[in-house]
């Protein structure tokens, strides 16, 4: 395999791995209504665990406030279940054929921890960068043992793949102190 070919196959996992922080990153509250923050609970229905978003419409009718319409109003009971069993600390109430969750002002506390779960994600995220440079230096080792890849080419593949990680660490490292300043802004 070319380098050209390593290099943009690395590039396309790193991508994964940012999307991947970005929708972490909008699990977490910031003190104002997201749909963010619920779409990805997993609720049974139907004897399946299927992700909110499948389930219902999701709107933030304000910016204080969450509503939650679900396809099929039966389930209703189960989306409450799954909310108030997830970890985001909000309590919905049902309102007819909806449910409707308040989003609190956050204190202090909670903000700093919400941070440091923003950095954690961020952290983890870099880790999982690191695992696809690794698998990217031991595919190009490979090429060149077999004879594929020149010396001089497995030695530019490798700096190319480093330039590659330290851009998406870049951007890893923008999105995380973007959501931080995001939490702790009063």
């Amino acid at each position: 395999m070319p380098k050209e070919l390593i290099c943009k196959e690395t590039r396309t996992k790193m991508e994964k791995v940012v999307t991947h922080l970005q929708e972490e990153l909008k699990g977490l509250r910031t003190g104002r209504a997201s749909t963010g923050l619920v779409e990805n609970i997993k609720v049974e229905c139907y004897e399946v665990l299927s992700p909110l978003k499948q389930l219902a419409v999701i709107s933030t009718p304000d910016a204080q406030s969450i509503m939650i319409k679900p396809y099929d109003s039966t389930i209703i009971s189960n989306i409450e279940k799954a909310i108030l069993q997830s970890d985001i600390g909000l309590t919905p109430s049902v309102d007819g054929k909806a449910l409707r969750i308040v989003i609190p002002p956050l204190n202090e506390e909670r903000r700093k921890k919400l941070s440091a779960n923003a950095k954690e994600f961020g952290e983890t995220a870099k880790v999982s960068l690191r695992n696809v440079r690794h698998d990217a230096n031991k595919h190009v080792d490979k090429e060149e043992k077999e004879g594929v890849l020149t010396e001089d080419d497995a030695k530019r593949a490798k700096e190319d793949i480093n330039k590659i990680i330290h851009e998406f660490e870049g951007k890893l490292n923008d999105l995380v102190k973007k959501k931080v300043e995001e939490i702790l802004k009063v």
